[in-house]
């Protein structure tokens, strides 16, 4: 049986309750001594750093969760657990990132946070829960139901006229760190900003992906982009669910580089680099991005 618009509304609940939860934790555990262990994951150390306190979080998270799977009939996919691929068999699954950001958490450099979807078997973000536990904010949203945060109704500025303000881009820290064409990214971003009549370019980095997506909301007109790319990495599934559904409650874009809708329930893997991502404040802003890359 689908899931109503009640359910969503009592499930985005219970999925703000464990966030919370494991960000206050995260929060209690901020600032410790904790040892780094490494795992397999993409190809840049953000991906692959890994800490009991990413593990912990994840029991927090699961432990709010779990009775909703047998309620609901839900799958469950997280970051630190095995996909054990039944989220491509059930109406809909949870996908979760118990602490995104653990380069930046390791580092005590703000960046970090939870975050908790519910996608459905289609791929398509039913709901979307946020907590970023440096600035203590919440975001939510569910589909259908528009977007909040800290519990209010959320309308950012994302329209013009954008007076004097800048163009920013919200970048990894893979981007600058490796990125060889990053100079040349800078320039084209140049040309776009002077284009749509802004005062220049300003970037954002040293956040995971989650916080980048917020803080492309926060700071409109804005971006943040991964190109498609054979290696795996590029995020994964539980990077993206929750801010797309916010996005798409928003009127946002959240995409893959193409234009295209996200694939966030791939049966072939969780990897997001097969079709790169595009989140931006406008339509106009992603064309412009999209377009210089493919003439690059």
């Amino acid at each position: 049986m689908p899931l109503s618009s009640e359910d969503l509304i009592k499930l985005s609940r219970l999925a703000i309750d464990s966030a919370l939860e494991a960000g206050r934790f995260i929060a209690s555990r901020s600032g410790e001594n904790i040892t780094v262990e490494h795992k397999e994951g993409g190809d840049h150390i953000a991906s692959q750093v890994v800490t009991e306190v990413d593990y912990q979080s994840n029991d927090i998270i699961i432990e709010g969760l779990s009775p909703s799977c047998k309620e609901y009939d839900l799958a469950l996919l997280t970051e630190e657990g095995a996909d054990d691929l039944r989220r491509l068999e059930k109406p809909a699954f949870w996908c979760v990132d118990p602490l995104d950001g653990t380069l930046s958490f390791t580092e005590s450099v703000p960046g970090y946070s939870v975050s908790i979807a519910l996608v459905s078997r289609q791929g398509v973000p039913l709901i979307g829960v946020i907590y970023n536990p440096v600035t203590r904010k919440l975001y939510s949203a569910v589909r259908g139901q528009g977007a909040m945060l800290d519990g209010e109704r959320w309308r950012p500025d994302l329209s013009p006229p954008y007076t004097g303000r800048p163009l920013t881009a919200v970048f990894d820290p893979s981007m600058e760190e490796s990125c060889a064409n990053y100079a040349v990214i800078m320039e084209r971003l140049e040309v776009i900003a002077e284009k749509m009549g802004l005062s220049g370019v300003q970037t954002m980095h040293r956040g995971g992906a989650v916080v980048n997506a917020c803080r492309v909301l926060e700071n409109s007109p804005a971006c943040y982009f991964k190109f498609p790319k054979p290696a795996d990495g590029g995020g994964s599934l539980w990077d993206f669910a929750a801010s797309a559904c916010i996005y798409n409650e928003l009127g946002a874009i959240a995409t893959d580089f193409h234009g295209e809708a996200l694939e966030l329930n791939r049966a072939e893997s969780t990897f997001m680099n097969h079709r790169g991502v595009m989140y931006a404040t406008s339509k106009e802003l992603a064309v412009e991005v999209r377009q210089w890359r493919i003439d690059s």
